[in-house]
């Protein structure tokens, strides 16, 4: 079953209300990526991982990544897309804080330059994108197809609307796509930007549908 992105929304609004937070979600989205991951990359404990995030909730499922990642032996570096007092929710800022602690991934914010890793993870833009790619957005996504390695995009390729399935410029070209909870309609449509695409649960309540589909 294929739904719209304010479908999405109005389930994780119903969710969190019921008491199943957000920052869950989120933890469970980054960890559910990561186990894919993982399946794709099995020697992730010898890479080098780059997580591009941006200032949303998209880029905190990176933050949680990084932690996960951590734990699993690889060489982790995140890269915020801004200064970490302009990230936009709470959640996302709650793992920062938890990252801020862990001298085993290395943080750089508001990045020029960015280093080539092993795997690159896109969790610079999610769902909510309109209109076009601003900086310092663009040149992350121009960095992240311009390297020649494994590249898994978080929820949706940055640039592309979950929605529509129409793509900004520029727009990552992922070779993996781990997307959450159920299908966005738009996704589908773009097999040459998501590459293979994962849909994970990520423990939302059933219940939380209930009035929406």
């Amino acid at each position: 079953m294929e739904i719209s992105v304010r479908q999405m929304y109005d389930i994780e609004e119903n969710g969190h209300k019921m008491g199943f937070l957000k920052k869950f979600m989120m933890e469970n989205a980054g960890a559910a990526a990561v186990r894919r991951l993982c399946e794709r990359v099995p020697d992730i404990a010898s890479k080098e991982v780059l997580i591009l995030s941006g200032m949303g909730n998209n880029g905190g499922d990176g933050l949680v990544m990084a932690r996960h990642l951590a734990g699993h032996g690889a060489r982790v570096t995140v890269i915020l897309l801004g200064t970490h007092d302009r990230i936009r929710t709470e959640e996302s800022s709650w793992n920062w804080s938890i990252l801020k602690k862990m001298p085993s991934v290395r943080l750089m914010e508001g990045c020029d330059s960015y280093p080539r890793p092993d795997v690159m993870i896109d969790a610079v833009l999610g769902t909510g994108i309109a209109g076009d790619i601003r900086e310092p957005y663009a040149s992350a996504i121009r960095h992240i197809n311009g390297t020649e390695c494994f590249t898994m995009a978080v929820d949706v390729p940055s640039g592309l609307n979950p929605e529509t399935g129409l793509a900004a410029t520029p727009s990552v070209r992922a070779d993996v796509t781990v997307t959450f909870h159920k299908m966005k309609r738009g996704i589908p449509q773009r097999p040459d930007l998501t590459g293979r695409v994962y849909v994970e649960k990520i423990g939302i309540p059933p219940e939380a549908e209930e009035g929406v589909l």
